[in-house]
């Protein structure tokens, strides 16, 4: 992908961050975003904060909504979606607030869109580039879903609960009326397999979060290996027949 196609597709595109009281980090993501995908919208779904989350988002030059309650990151991330959707841009892209995902690593994202030769691009932290290494105790869940939604989706995918993605208007429209609400990252990409969605893998750089911890961490761990699991199983997942 050209330079010149990169920027005309950045003009078309919405960066779409899901925040639950990232305030410390929040206001340095935004300014990274217009800094390295210049061009792009930019929306801060504020997820029910009880922090400066809000504030140092807006300071930061983002457009914010701001939920009136914590719906989790399903519904941010949706919400996001759904504006991206009535702004009429053609490609999303999902950061994560905390400053984990690289804005520089975007046109890796991009080239498979602009090609026409994906619906859905996910950056792998596991394909060879940058050395994030997983807590240990989460290295068998990311494994183990790894193996059920190739299995599920028939395709291989490696980083199954990667929040880096990028997506075009068909698959935006898909999930502005259709998200799953608890862990969507993994369960989106089974979800757009059935629906007849191109979803493909590029391998990106992540960084270690500086700020807060992780939300799934002891008994929401062992919530979230048996809420997935039987989602992908038993495919209770809304709107998935294609």
């Amino acid at each position: 992908m050209t330079p010149e196609q990169l920027a005309d597709a950045l003009t078309r595109t919405c960066v779409v961050i899901p925040a639950f009281n990232e305030g410390e980090s929040i206001g340095a993501v935004v300014r990274a975003v217009y800094e390295h995908m210049p061009g792009a919208t930019v929306v801060v779904v504020n997820d029910g904060s009880t922090d400066d989350t809000e504030a140092n988002a807006r300071a930061a030059g983002a457009n914010v909504v701001s939920l009136p309650l914590n719906l989790g990151i399903g519904g941010a991330v949706q919400t996001g979606y759904k504006f991206a959707v009535r702004r009429g841009l053609h490609f999303a892209v999902q950061v994560d607030g905390d400053g984990q995902h690289d804005p520089r690593e975007a046109p890796h994202l991009f080239a498979s869109l602009v090609r026409g030769e994906a619906d859905m691009v996910v950056g792998s932290r596991w394909l060879g580039r940058g050395d994030y290494v997983a807590p240990r105790n989460r290295r068998f869940a990311m494994k183990f879903l790894e193996a059920l939604v190739s299995w599920r989706a028939g395709s291989r995918f490696t980083d199954t609960t990667s929040g880096f993605r990028a997506l075009n208007r068909r698959t935006m429209e898909l999930f502005a009326e259709h998200y799953p609400s608890d862990f969507p990252e993994v369960e989106s990409i089974v979800l757009a397999h059935h629906h007849g969605l191109r979803v493909t893998e590029v391998p990106v750089k992540m960084v270690a979060r500086e700020f807060g911890t992780s939300s799934i961490t002891g008994l929401r761990s062992l919530y979230f290996m048996i809420r997935v699991t039987v989602g992908l199983l038993v495919g209770v997942m809304g709107g998935e027949e294609k």
